[in-house]
């Protein structure tokens, strides 16, 4: 008598965003593993981190395509639930549209996607002096703090140090190039959604202090997709840094509604 095999969980796949590597998800993704019994694959875009030898790719489609070649290597067959941030939520969306049956669960962390949000919310105009100098002159420590500061509110907190050590660390190791920078800056500027929300259950998570993108870009696509956005009342872009235990709350919830 053959005696059927117990279903395993789907594995979910973490993408961070802009000069960001796996690394970068710190504890959350063994907190995030352990809290939701699922295995969990955290992957590197070209240019960044384990591939920051490579050129990125310098449009979103090319993202995801990479991607899902990584996952193919790996041996982690589809269906995948994916929780991404900011620029990873965009290939995620990219994803989710163009190949619906590998995507069958995505939480989109404070994302933004042309055309439902305008420039001025995807990327705050008071960042872009800041931005500039350090994509022209600023020193590693420099970049690294100022990324802190703009999507996080641990900056000036007793954790910043630690965290600005461990991430310079992560810098001096697997250096991002400039001209890596700005292949993803304009994969991330051209990138337009399509017309209607990807075919699959969603879920948006918003910080209403983010410093760099706009929580209106949250709101805004919660209202257009008709789907669920949970607000965080003082984390700023990178929740899952400010607060992974919020995070890891929302997405299990979500989860016993949508799957009963």
């Amino acid at each position: 008598m053959n005696i059927p095999l117990p279903e395993q969980p789907t594995t979910w796949v973490l993408l961070r965003g802009l000069m960001r590597e796996k690394r970068h998800w710190g504890e959350f993704a063994g907190q995030f593993q352990t809290a939701l019994g699922a295995p969990v694959v955290c992957l590197d875009f070209s240019g960044n981190g384990s591939l920051h030898a490579r050129r990125s790719s310098s449009s979103v489609a090319a993202m995801r395509q990479e991607l899902r070649e990584q996952l193919q290597q790996l041996g982690h067959a589809p269906p995948y639930r994916v929780l991404a941030l900011s620029l990873g939520a965009m290939v995620a969306v990219d994803w989710a549209t163009q190949f619906p049956n590998e995507v069958e669960k995505l939480v989109l962390i404070n994302t933004s996607l042309a055309p439902y949000n305008p420039f001025y919310q995807r990327l705050r105009p008071q960042n872009y002096p800041a931005l500039l100098q350090f994509l022209c002159a600023g020193s590693l420590a420099q970049r690294e703090a100022l990324i802190l500061r703009l999507t996080s509110q641990q900056s000036g907190t007793t954790r910043a140090a630690a965290i600005l050590e461990q991430w310079l660390s992560y810098a001096k190791l697997c250096t991002i190039t400039r001209s890596n920078i700005l292949r993803q800056l304009y994969a991330a500027i051209r990138y337009r959604a399509a017309p209607v929300a990807p075919a699959v259950p969603l879920l948006l998570l918003g910080g209403q202090h983010d410093q760099l993108v706009n929580v209106q870009c949250s709101i805004t696509l919660a209202q257009r997709w008709l789907c669920p956005l949970k607000l965080h009342p003082s984390a700023s872009h990178d929740i899952p840094l400010d607060d992974a235990a919020w995070v890891i709350q929302q997405i299990r919830m979500w989860l016993n509604q949508v799957e009963v």
